[in-house]
């Protein structure tokens, strides 16, 4: 079994990604800070911690890393450091944007990200990210439509569920049709294709998942 070692960093290995996220324009301190602020609470509340004992853990006042929580105090790269040897996380798991835990969209709110008219159109709700290896659009075929997409890469996988109309899907020399309201599932590591062969526009959502990470 592999074991995934956790260290303190080094002060010049934190100063120096932060530094190259402030000189990509990535993050300012009060970005940083309230990154911090969200990420270190969420940790804390996942491990069922209370500030006294991260307080213990990690050798950072309970003052300290309660004023971190509300987003009114700067820790210095040396506090950083503690929280991350103390709670055995990461250093990036601090500093990264919060996991946003809810979010609303509505498709027709948004510009299409891919267009032909008379033949489709795509929203993206919720694209890829590298934090999250799923994507979720909606696909609108016109009548006598067709959208054709190239493969994802090994180990992708669609589930899409159509909303309106009947689409067809071909991939890996499989045609299927798929009504309203059915659920369809296909590898995407091939270049695939919908198609609306009826006389009303066909329209599903699709749910893209990359489970190259998965195991």
């Amino acid at each position: 079994m592999r074991v995934k070692r956790y260290f303190a960093p080094s002060f010049m290995i934190i100063n120096s990604i932060v530094r190259e996220l402030k000189a990509n324009g990535d993050m300012s301190m009060d970005y940083l800070s309230h990154n911090v602020s969200e990420n270190l609470k969420r940790i804390r509340q996942s491990k069922g911690m209370s500030l006294d004992q991260v307080a213990e853990q990690t050798g950072v006042s309970k003052s300290m890393l309660a004023q971190i929580e509300k987003g009114i105090a700067n820790p210095s790269i040396g506090v950083l450091g503690k929280i991350t040897s103390g709670l055995r996380i990461e250093f990036q798991r601090l500093i990264d944007p919060p996991r946003v835990d809810y979010a609303l969209i509505s498709p027709d709110d948004l510009v299409p990200t891919k267009e032909l008219l008379g033949q489709y159109r795509v929203w993206t709700c919720f694209p890829y990210e590298d934090s999250r290896e799923v994507e979720v659009y909606r696909i609108d075929v016109e009548p006598g439509g067709v959208y054709t997409s190239g493969g994802h890469g090994e180990k992708t996988r669609e589930y899409l569920t159509v909303t309106d109309g009947v689409l067809t899907v071909e991939c890996h020399d499989h045609v299927q049709e798929i009504h309203r309201g059915q659920v369809y599932k296909f590898e995407t590591d091939q270049p695939h294709l919908y198609r609306n062969d009826g006389d009303r526009v066909a329209s599903c959502m699709c749910f893209f998942l990359d489970y190259t990470n998965i195991r």
